[in-house]
């Protein structure tokens, strides 16, 4: 199968909850991670790096009204997660925080 370029979507079909017409471009992301498997706080700051030089609309705030923006999604530790909320929490990995800012 070859592509032409912009991307050619005709070779997707519609299937579940996938529409290939609700397809487009990003404006750009960076992605930071480890093989080591260890949480360490260097993963943070260097997402916090990528996030200083993204140089595009959403990570520069400059559409006030859409709601753009820049953040990092990343694991909460457990222990620490149990330590600060008071409320029951499921079992380790079965739970999410997030915060939003409106």
């Amino acid at each position: 199968m070859t592509f032409k370029a912009p991307l050619d979507l005709t070779v997707h079909r519609p299937e579940g909850m996938y529409d290939p017409s609700q397809e487009h471009d990003a404006c750009g992301v960076g992605m930071v991670t480890t093989l080591n498997k260890r949480p360490e706080r260097k993963i943070v700051d260097d997402a916090i790096e990528v996030l200083v030089n993204l140089n595009h609309r959403g990570a520069v705030g400059a559409e006030e009204n859409t709601g753009d923006g820049a953040g990092i999604l990343m694991s909460m530790p457990d222990e620490l997660m149990r330590a600060t909320i008071d409320a029951e929490l499921p079992e380790e990995g079965h739970y999410a925080a997030g915060i939003a800012f409106l």
